[in-house]
C-alpha cells in the first residue's frame, strides 16, 4: 500500500459513516446541467458525495478513489440505498481510463494535471466534465502543496485550441470564494461539453 493510501485511509478512518456527505457546489448548483440517465464517474470520490447525488439522479456511478476506508463507506451506503455506485480502489498514476465510457466526469477538490487527456478521452461525445478545485495562492485551511492549486484562468485555458480539452464548450465557469461545510475556500469550477464531432 502506498503512502499517499495509509495517509487517507487514516483520515476516513476518523469519519462518521451516519454523518451526511456533502456534494460539490458545482454540482449542487447546476443539476439541470446533467443528464436523465448514463454513467458517471465520479474520480478521486473521497466519501462519495458526488457520486450520492448523480446516482439518486438516476444515474449509474463509478467511483474511484485510492482509499480503501472511504470505499467502503460509500459501498456500504450503496447497498443501504440500493443505488448503483461501483466502487474501485484507484491509483490513477498506475492506469489507464476506458475509452469513451462516461457520459459526465466530475472531480472536485482534487488536482492531477496529468490526467487531463485521459478525461477527456475518457468522455462520450457530447459528455459533461463538472471540475471544482483549489484556486491559487495556498490556503490555510487547504492543502499545503502549491501543485494542488490552480492558477488563476487555467481551467478555461484546457479548452482552448491546442490544450487537452481543445474540443470542448465552456458551458458555466468561476473563480472565487465558497463556503464548503463550516468553511471557506478559494475554489475554481467549470463545467464544459465534448463536441458531439
Amino acid at each position: 500500500m502506498s503512502e499517499t493510501a495509509k495517509k487517507w485511509d487514516r483520515k476516513y478512518a476518523e469519519s462518521d459513516p451516519k454523518q451526511p456527505v456533502r456534494p460539490a457546489w458545482v454540482l449542487q448548483q447546476h443539476l439541470k446541467k446533467l443528464p436523465l440517465k448514463g454513467r458517471a464517474l465520479d474520480l478521486a470520490c473521497g466519501l462519495g458525495g458526488n457520486a450520492r447525488l448523480m446516482a439518486q439522479c438516476g444515474l449509474t456511478v463509478d467511483a474511484w478513489d485510492i482509499s480503501d476506508v472511504a470505499l467502503t463507506h460509500l459501498n456500504n451506503w450503496a447497498a443501504v440505498h440500493r443505488l448503483p455506485i461501483h466502487c474501485t480502489i484507484s491509483d490513477f498514476d498506475q492506469m489507464l481510463f476506458p475509452y469513451q465510457q462516461y457520459d459526465v466526469i466530475i472531480l472536485s477538490r482534487y488536482l492531477n494535471r496529468s490526467l487531463w487527456p485521459q478525461i477527456a478521452q475518457a468522455l462520450k461525445p457530447g459528455g459533461k466534465v463538472f471540475v471544482q478545485t483549489f484556486l491559487s495562492p495556498v490556503q490555510a485551511n487547504g492543502p499545503q502543496n502549491p501543485d494542488f492549486y490552480l492558477a488563476p484562468g487555467e481551467l478555461v485555458k484546457l479548452t482552448e485550441n491546442g490544450q487537452a480539452w481543445s474540443n470542448f464548450k465552456v458551458d458555466i465557469q468561476g473563480e472565487g470564494w465558497l463556503t464548503d461545510g463550516d468553511e471557506s475556500h478559494r475554489y475554481a469550477w467549470l463545467i464544459a461539453t465534448k463536441s458531439a464531432s
